[in-house]
């Protein structure tokens, strides 16, 4: 959970890259990347609601994101947090998590995980308002339901062939869980703000 005194003070927060400098310097995954960030359009509404939020007093005036390009949650929702921004006609900064290890610690889901994607909202004199972790809850649901049917379907499956199948199954999913989670950035902001 953030803390009052975060390692993310405005000086750190500018040093982040954008999410073009973000996209030239990661290793793997790029075409992944470049494919959902491409494939997302937002809604006329949702561009609407992120633009007439970040526009209040107390409302997001700037994205930090921890992410990794390895990641397959990050591959998804980064391009997701990145059209948000955009939307909303705030910066991002993103963080690589596995270089900046004082940030994610102020992060950890549920305490003790490593989880990426995180997002984290602040104001326009940077206080922290809210954050958003790795995946929206129905792809949590899934996945679990999709790794219980492979290993229903053949108990003797080799780990090899299970993450082959758990990745393309997984794989079909990513629309709606795109969908999901600009649907809980939107709750989550707006239970947030006051």
């Amino acid at each position: 959970m953030a803390r009052e005194d975060s390692v993310v003070t405005p000086e750190r927060y500018a040093q982040g890259f954008n999410y073009p400098d973000y996209m030239d310097q990661i290793k793997v995954n790029k075409a992944r990347f470049e494919g959902f960030y491409d494939g997302l359009t937002l809604s006329a509404e949702d561009v609407s609601f992120f633009k007439e939020l970040s526009q209040r007093p107390n409302g997001p005036a700037k994205m930090m994101v921890i992410g990794e390009d390895w990641c397959g949650d990050v591959v998804r929702g980064l391009p997701v947090l990145a059209r948000v921004a955009e939307a909303a006609g705030i910066p991002i900064s993103i963080f690589p998590r596995d270089s900046h290890m004082d940030i994610m610690n102020e992060y950890l889901n549920r305490g003790e995980f490593l989880s990426i994607p995180v997002a984290v909202f602040y104001t326009t004199d940077h206080k922290y308002i809210c954050h958003w972790i790795e995946r929206p809850a129905i792809a949590i649901k899934e996945t679990g339901e999709i790794e219980k049917a492979i290993r229903d379907e053949n108990p003797t499956i080799e780990e090899r062939e299970f993450g082959q199948q758990r990745r393309a199954r997984l794989a079909e999913k990513a629309q709606d869980w795109i969908d999901a989670t600009v649907v809980e950035l939107k709750e989550l902001l707006s239970s947030s703000i006051t």
